[in-house]
């Protein structure tokens, strides 16, 4: 039922949360005969996120923890007019790349419509739903508010046999789409909304991906999502907190259609994650409107556009894991999911150079002509690891352009007229002239170098304190390397206009220079460019001839440096406040 590593699941395992606790108390007290059985069910109206990658991680992990146990793939398939086959694909790829197999255990809930319309004559005949005529907007206005009850339909009381007729009538196709719906006959004056006589059915004409013109009538979520649970026979329906409210009405459902297995609905804290949205209603208007590339974006939260990036699954296992199960609401710092990115990625990927804004250098008593091969490891921490591969040196070069300044602050170690540094894995070298265009821009720098050097190190002793990576100019591979950041510049986005609060910068394309060995890089391959963070070779873009690179995360997290920054600024604006008045006080 799994493909992920034994220790993935030992960690989880070992993490006793609320439920697995309980999963454990109804084993003990063999509560369903020792059957442990969870689902996952989306339904197919958008791409997989980062927020469902938690639940499928708990529902697929505790299958594959406990012997016997299974975990159902479900779509939720039950509202034809937002639902779609690339949808379903997508889910199917999704979860099998998380890790997670379900084996024969896929099942649609539009598998179940005739017994589910069966369940709801049941319902009807036992005298507790009715078939209402009202339009939505009478519904709604009858509902009544959190203060102040609900009013009964004027079609309330209609009798069992007319309620039956007219629902097969409407599954005839008899009446127009929104001129009816079957509802629950509950409590018009209950303190839950949702209980106020839910809608079960309404008409739909419109063609299914699955079942085609059969149907012009849906079941609606809460009607289905419960049934399906019990015809699968799942003892632990694991679903997020906004359901809570809906859970009398799962067991309400259960207990008038006399459902032959009641399970158990538990709810727990969905992922909220700083600077993400969550909704696919809100991502589905970002690809709609044009405001991303699509599902699988880079800079989307979908587990599409997460694997594009380059992030691994077991970033995301890992991650998850990590922020564990709770049931009470929380934001979780999207730091601390890039943390959990660079963790797993810095001992898979291995090391290699690339300059991203590039400034020539040329080293001027370097022989003309000559090119030698340096030794660099993949893993400088581990050289034995993956072994060494051959960088090109030459007389000339491409550095950062960052790594140079020509009137330095303190503090900068790089290269700086007359200043020394050393160049990864290469030579000492020294900036003897700076070259610059009619506009003032520099364009080059002459440099020195010192043959005995190679390596890294001075025979006489002396010391460098800065070290820059390079790539041989004549050997450079170009590439298109795409700099993704967040793609929101608020921690809570989602307010009603998005592109208000999207960052300008989420995406920056550069024209880099890159080291020999990437130009064999393959789609989808990753790497940590050395001293700019960890990057893949786009799964689609990336060809032969054509290299194209996406930053999957930085080495480090800026952001939080400038939070941190902004959040002492007011602090450091009052301290100088302050020093200014005693200053003024001790003049007068």
């Amino acid at each position: 039922m799994t493909n992920i590593p034994e220790n993935d699941l030992d960690k989880a395992a070992a993490s006793k949360d609320f439920i697995r606790t309980r999963v454990d108390e109804d084993l003990a007290s063999d509560k369903y005969g020792g059957r442990v059985a969870t689902r996952f069910p989306p339904e197919p109206n958008g791409y997989l996120h980062i927020g469902h990658a938690k639940s499928i991680c708990l529902n697929f992990g505790i299958a594959a923890e406990y012997e016997g146990a299974t975990c159902n793939l479900r779509f939720d398939d039950t509202n034809p007019s937002k639902e779609s086959q690339e949808y379903i694909d997508s889910i199917l790829e999704d979860v099998r790349w998380l890790g997670f197999d379900w084996g024969e255990n896929q099942f649609f809930a539009s598998d179940y419509f005739e017994q589910l319309y069966l369940f709801a004559e049941k319902i009807i005949i036992d005298g507790k739903a009715y078939v209402d005529e009202s339009s939505a907007e009478e519904i709604r206005a009858m509902r009544g508010t959190l203060t102040e009850p609900g009013k009964p339909s004027p079609h309330r009381d209609r009798s069992p046999d007319e309620n039956l007729d007219l629902f097969r009538r409407m599954r005839a196709g008899e009446f127009a789409d929104g001129s009816m719906v079957l509802r629950g006959k509950i409590d018009m004056a209950s303190p839950n909304m949702t209980m106020r006589d839910p809608t079960l059915y309404r008409i739909r004409r419109v063609t299914h991906h699955r079942s085609g013109d059969d149907w012009c009538i849906y079941p609606m979520y809460d009607f289905t999502h419960c049934l399906s649970d019990s015809i699968e026979r799942i003892t632990h329906s694991l679903c997020t907190l906004e359901f809570e409210n809906n859970r009398p009405l799962y067991d309400w459902v259960l207990e008038a259609a006399d459902a032959p297995w009641r399970p158990q609905q538990t709810e727990f804290a969905r992922l909220n994650l700083t600077y993400t949205i969550m909704s696919k209603r809100l991502l589905l208007q970002l690809v709609e409107e044009g405001l991303v590339s699509g599902w699988d974006d880079p800079r989307m939260p979908t587990i599409s556009g997460l694997r594009r990036r380059g992030v691994p699954p077991e970033a995301i296992r890992a991650f998850c894991d990590r922020i564990g199960i709770s049931k009470k609401e929380s934001t979780v710092e999207v730091a601390l999911f890039e943390h959990s990115i660079r963790d797993t990625l810095n001992t898979q990927v291995p090391r290699a150079m690339a300059v991203l804004d590039p400034l020539k250098v040329i080293l001027t008593n370097y022989p003309e002509g000559e090119v030698e091969e340096i030794e660099a490891a993949n893993f400088p921490d581990e050289p034995g690891r993956m072994g060494y591969r051959k960088i090109p040196f030459s007389k000339e070069l491409y550095i950062e352009r960052a790594d140079f300044m020509e009137d330095p602050p303190k503090k900068f170690f790089r290269l700086a007229p007359g200043r020394e540094v050393r160049l990864r894995w290469g030579y000492f070298i020294k900036c003897e002239e700076v070259i610059k265009d009619d506009s003032g821009k520099i364009t080059a720098l002459h440099c020195s170098w010192d043959p005995e050097t190679k390596g890294g190190n001075a025979p006489d002793g002396r010391k460098v304190r800065g070290t820059i990576h390079w790539v041989s100019a004549a050997h450079a591979v170009d590439a298109e390397v795409r700099l993704v950041d967040r793609l929101f510049m608020s921690e809570k986005p989602g307010g009603e206009n998005l592109k208000d609060d999207l960052n300008p910068d989420s995406l920056k394309v550069v024209q880099a220079k890159l080291e020999r060995s990437l130009g064999k890089a393959e789609a989808g391959e990753r790497f940590q460019f050395e001293r700019q963070g960890y990057f893949c070779a786009d799964p689609i873009d990336h060809a032969d001839g054509r290299p194209v690179f996406n930053r999957t995360v930085p080495l480090r997290d800026s952001w939080a440096k400038i939070a941190k920054q902004q959040q002492n600024q007011p602090k450091k604006n009052k301290n100088r406040q302050k020093k200014k008045k005693k200053q003024a006080q001790e003049q007068t």
